[in-house]
């Protein structure tokens, strides 16, 4: 049976090194998804989870530089803002307008799993007109 190390050889770098790349780069403003496209790019590793046997979003929560907003649901309030832009200016869009009621649907359904999850705060919800600032956080 071969490891991570045999199978993955090229990769010069120990998990240690890797998991403080993980955390530079959330510094610098990256996402959970970008870091793991940057990991693969230009440091040449395929899998986090395969290399250090951790994912991403693990990595960042046990050095406490994990996001206040996970990302699948800061993803989904910027959708949510956007729609909402765009049937403001175009209110007999039916199609568009039934897009926002399922993406703020799924907004509120993902918020109840992170709440449940203690991932968010108990008493977080989502709110259309103040969208901008769950988006900055």
């Amino acid at each position: 049976m071969s490891t991570s190390e045999d199978k993955y050889e090229w990769i010069n770098m120990d998990v240690e090194e890797i998991e403080d790349l993980v955390v530079d780069l959330k510094e610098e403003g990256y996402s959970t998804s970008e870091i793991g496209m940057v990991l693969r790019d230009k440091y040449a590793v395929p899998d986090v989870r395969e290399v250090t046997g951790k994912k991403i979003s693990d990595i960042l929560s046990d050095r406490d530089a994990e996001p206040k907003i996970p990302e699948d649901l800061k993803n989904l309030v910027i959708k949510a803002k956007k729609l909402r832009e765009h049937q403001n200016q175009n209110p007999n869009d039916n199609s568009s307008k039934r897009g926002l009621q399922i993406t703020e649907s799924k907004v509120h359904q993902l918020a109840n799993y992170y709440r449940d999850k203690g991932r968010i705060p108990e008493n977080w919800k989502y709110k259309p007109e103040k969208a901008d600032l769950l988006i900055s956080e």
